[in-house]
């Protein structure tokens, strides 16, 4: 049997924006995890495709392709996969389920073939075979799930890496020129910032909330993509030391604008982001000396938090929950073996 294990990541900011190529976001990874079992199979008794989910479907397909393209003879088995990422009915925390599966499904297909392939190359098959079921998708939740930590992502331009995977196979699609706005860079906690995770008990599809808001898009998109980078780049700027002012306050105004701009966004395009128990996430953090916001797509899932030194986070813990949410006790998940250096190359 072959185990493998992918952790859940929240997006920091950056969200909406990073779907275009090249436009930066921050995501964490997180310490729950999604864990794929590999069971080898004689062929008479191989697994139905069909009971796999459309994730482990695509992560297969990508992997026989790729293997058929080396020469490798095929192989049989089953997938099983156990969730620390959902509640127990079943509901989702918002925390990449999908992207999880997908990471630890290539890892597990990877030994399985005795590919050897680098944690780069891991990521790039996980994102092709992501965008053959949600072309839209940026990757940010692949890119946390294979490096770990704190991460700066963009993302490349997915429609051609598609179009050129079913002209000229796999092989080539890894090797072309086309990952060229695609960048992972990796960064260090904030030392003095305690970041805190509520769920509103309420799942969001990510999927369909970014195409309804690519469906109201309008001449303000660059105005907002601009926006989006100097947040980001302001929260990468306060993470690495090299802003000029205090790194603290830098972080906080980088969220609190974050904030401010995904509103924005979503009144622009008719798309609630923050739902009205976002909101009291959000609100009750702030008057307990921290500063949040909705975490990914929005309209329900989670909320983030930092707290500096000074909050009242039991004061916000307690307020959630008398809100209805639930905090998650979450911390960073450490980069796997072998993913650093890696997370760093185009």
């Amino acid at each position: 049997m072959i185990e493998t294990r992918a952790p859940g990541k929240l997006f920091i900011v950056g969200e909406y924006a990073v779907v275009e190529p090249g436009e930066p976001a921050v995501l964490v990874a997180v310490d729950r995890y999604l864990r794929v079992r590999l069971t080898e199979l004689p062929a008479q008794s191989a697994a139905n495709p069909e009971s796999m989910s459309d994730h482990v479907h695509a992560a297969t397909r990508a992997i026989d392709e790729l293997r058929r393209e080396r020469g490798l003879p095929e192989r049989f088995f089953s997938i099983e996969t156990e969730s620390e990422l959902d509640e127990a009915d079943g509901r989702k925390y918002g925390l990449g389920s999908s992207a999880a599966v997908t990471v630890a499904t290539i890892e597990a297909l990877d030994k399985l073939y005795g590919l050897g392939l680098s944690a780069l190359e891991r990521f790039k098959l996980a994102l092709l075979a992501t965008i053959e079921i949600s072309p839209k998708a940026s990757g940010g939740d692949l890119a946390a799930s294979t490096f770990g930590g704190w991460v700066r992502y963009t993302s490349p331009d997915r429609d051609a890496l598609r179009l050129h995977r079913e002209a000229h196979g796999i092989t080539s699609t890894l090797e072309s020129e086309l990952w060229q706005g695609y960048h992972v860079r990796r960064l260090p906690a904030p030392a003095d910032l305690r970041l805190l995770v509520g769920w509103t008990g309420s799942p969001a599809s990510t999927e369909a909330l970014v195409s309804r808001a690519a469906a109201g898009a309008d001449a303000a998109d660059s105005e907002f993509l601009a926006a989006s980078r100097a947040c980001a780049d302001a929260l990468c700027g306060a993470l690495l030391g090299t802003t000029l002012k205090g790194s603290t306050e830098t972080a906080l105004t980088a969220i609190r604008q974050a904030r401010t701009l995904l509103l924005k966004f979503g009144e622009d395009r008719g798309t609630v982001i923050e739902t009205e128990m976002l909101t009291a996430l959000c609100d009750s953090a702030e008057q307990h000396g921290a500063v949040a916001k909705s975490s990914g797509a929005g309209g329900g899932d989670c909320g983030i938090a930092l707290a500096p030194r000074g909050s009242d986070i039991e004061g916000i813990l307690r307020e959630w929950q008398k809100l209805g949410i639930t905090p998650l006790n979450l911390e960073v998940a450490a980069g796997s073996p072998g993913a650093e250096g890696d997370a760093d190359e185009r």
